[in-house]
């Protein structure tokens, strides 16, 4: 470990020096006057005074170098059996024209503008265009309800939407334009304009004096110029849950966003330029932002956007006919996707199909990677698989195995160690630092390198007292876990009641927050159950109102559709269960750890501040019926 421990140490002695070194890699049309200031700590702020443009650096800087005609943008949809591909030269000029529609539209630098789109390369162009001309892009992940949008829309205030006409899952479209007006229509702040991508799958009627066909702004408009910025000034804002159901809007800048991303594709990925890098997500999630858009564009490479599903489109050979197809050379996904595949196709049938010696390595992130997954991927591709992880709010990995610097023996369970710039530490309830072995809460000691959350979007308070008051001088991750002697971390759970569901973050307070809303529901508690597929899925325990003797499954059904229709399909919510009371402390504190142990099948001990023993035999009643 010696090439790592190295690197690990100078990003924590010299942090400036170190990530002034990564700098250099980009362009910046005026370099900084500090590489960390501090003035406003805890508020870190990096490259402070320096001017950039992310789009310039993911685009026109590879032009200009000579890699035009290069692949910069794959996109492979087997929904809609399209397979198109674009070079740097295109892709730039793409976003230069939308930028310049977007500009006629009203949008300026600063300037927030909503994407509400599927995974079509024109997602990706959007992002990147407003980027281009200094606007402030928050992307929402196409499957979410309206009510959900409607608060997106409402916290960002942005001055336009851009949408498409419909998302495609498996066998079935989703018509996107109706779940917008109705957010549009529930939102207190109206934007301007809509520019919607009409698909050929779904024609969207277009709202006359407001809405616009994508075809057409782009057919008028004139290419915009990269538009140099702050480096420390907003790229974009995007929504992660929170633990009260109001989504907490993380801030990412351009400078040290863009360094931090360009340094991991070098030092965990081992990626370099030219090659075929495809994240296997979405751009509405955290990896789509950094992973499929930014990263890989910012260094040179290929990037692969796939509009399909790890089975059924058509069978469990998809990763392996787009990987071997492509030539990828690097794949990220999350374990759920192995597990399908693993259901699917247990002996590897499908991928004897396929050449895919031109993989190198996989990537697993997005929630716990079993030490069975993992297994089953190594004997399966032959090539290291890396666990790795990271949160929305920190951009891009923090704990992983740095192919790039030196890679080191793999213990299945853990993400291995932490990043260079990542100080982790695992801390008691005084924050005083545990023994190796010991599990305490995962903190971050500050400043947080570059390509971190700035803050949370008009709520500089609510950053401090979510992620930075328990421990001070330290970034709260959430997560419960230790480091062991070798310093290999391991992550356990989560402290607080956000579920991890196929890799997505989601809250069981919003979740709560439906279910209460049902006229014959009393309280109600949402816990995470372990699911050998999903990782976790969401379970409701319902207490009714008295006096309601209307038949329990015919409630249960309501409830379950009152999730999907205000949350969306993404929570895969789908049992609700009434339950006679639920299990509390004197203090009133709902026992949600001890009923996620019931329902687990694990050994739990009897809080000595519950309020009656007895309901814990009843709730295990009902979930074994």
């Amino acid at each position: 470990m010696s090439r790592y421990q190295d690197e690990y140490r100078r990003s924590l002695a010299d942090p400036a020096a170190f990530w002034a070194e990564q700098a250099q890699h980009l362009h910046w049309d005026r370099r900084w006057d500090a590489v960390l200031d501090e003035s406003a700590a805890p508020l870190y702020r990096w490259f402070a005074g320096a001017r950039f443009n992310t789009c310039y650096n993911a685009l026109d800087r590879h032009v200009e170098a000579g890699r035009g005609e290069q692949a910069a943008l794959i996109y492979d949809s087997p929904v809609t059996g399209t397979i198109r591909s674009y070079s740097y030269r295109e892709l730039r000029d793409a976003v230069a024209r939308f930028a310049g529609a977007l500009r006629a539209n009203g949008v300026n630098a600063g300037d927030r503008v909503v994407i509400y789109m599927p995974m079509v390369p024109e997602a990706a162009i959007a992002m990147l265009a407003c980027a281009r001309i200094g606007a402030i892009h928050s992307v929402v992940f196409g499957g979410f309800a309206a009510p959900e949008l409607a608060k997106r829309i409402d916290d960002a205030q942005p001055v336009l939407v851009v949408s498409a006409s419909c998302g495609i899952e498996l066998g079935r479209t989703i018509a996107y334009k109706p779940l917008l007006d109705q957010a549009i229509a529930l939102s207190a702040h109206k934007p301007a304009r809509c520019i919607i991508l009409q698909r050929p799958q779904v024609a969207a009627e277009l709202t006359a004096g407001r809405d616009l066909d994508w075809s057409d702004a782009v057919a008028s408009a004139q290419p915009a110029d990269c538009v140099p910025v702050a480096a420390t000034d907003p790229l974009y804002v995007l929504y992660t849950s929170g633990t009260t159901g109001k989504p907490k809007g993380v801030v990412r800048d351009h400078g040290g966003h863009a360094v931090a991303l360009h340094y991991s594709m070098r030092a965990v990925y081992d990626a370099r330029p030219g090659e075929v890098f495809w994240a296997a997500s979405d751009v509405g999630w955290v990896v789509g932002h950094s992973y499929i858009v930014y990263a890989p564009l910012l260094l040179g490479c290929t990037t692969v956007m796939y509009e399909g599903k790890p089975v059924g489109t058509p069978d469990a050979g998809a990763f392996w006919r787009v990987i071997s197809q492509h030539r990828v050379r690097t794949f990220f996904t999350a374990p759920t996707a192995f597990r399908a595949i693993k259901k699917e196709d247990p002996r590897g049938e499908q991928l004897k199909r396929y050449d895919i010696t031109c993989l190198r390595a996989l990537f697993l992130a997005g929630e716990r990677s079993d030490p069975d997954t993992i297994g089953w991927a190594q004997d399966m591709l032959k090539v290291p698989v890396v666990d790795h992880w990271w949160q929305t709010e920190l951009g891009w990995p923090a704990i992983a195995n740095c192919l790039g610097i030196e890679p080191m023996p793999v213990k299945p369970g853990s993400a291995t160690v932490p990043v260079p710039g990542f100080d982790l530490q695992a801390l008691d309830a005084d924050g005083t630092p545990m023994a190796p072995g010991a599990i305490g809460n995962l903190a971050l000691k500050l400043p947080l390198p570059p390509g971190t959350l700035l803050t949370m979007w008009n709520n500089d308070q609510g950053y401090r007292e979510h992620y930075l008051a328990r421990y001070p001088g330290y970034y709260l991750t959430g997560d419960a876990g230790y480091i062991d002697e070798d310093g290999y971390a391991w992550i356990m759970s989560r402290i607080d009641d956000i579920i991890n569901v196929a890799g997505h973050r989601l809250s069981t307070g919003a979740m709560e927050e439906v279910l209460a809303g049902h006229p014959d529901v009393a309280e109600c508690a949402v816990i995470g159950i372990a699911d050998a597929m999903k990782g976790q899925l969401p379970l409701g325990l319902v207490v009714l109102k008295a006096g309601v003797e209307r038949p329990h499954a015919d409630i249960e059904k309501e409830l379950v559709a009152r999730v999907r229709e205000q949350i969306g399909a993404v929570a895969a919510f789908k049992t609700a269960l009434i339950v006679p009371r639920l299990p509390k402390t004197r203090s009133g504190k709902v026992l949600r750890a001890t009923m996620r142990a019931i329902a687990d099948g694990r050994p739990y001990t009897v809080p000595a501040t519950i309020d009656d023993p007895r309901i814990l035999d009843e709730i295990a009643a009902v979930l074994r019926s």
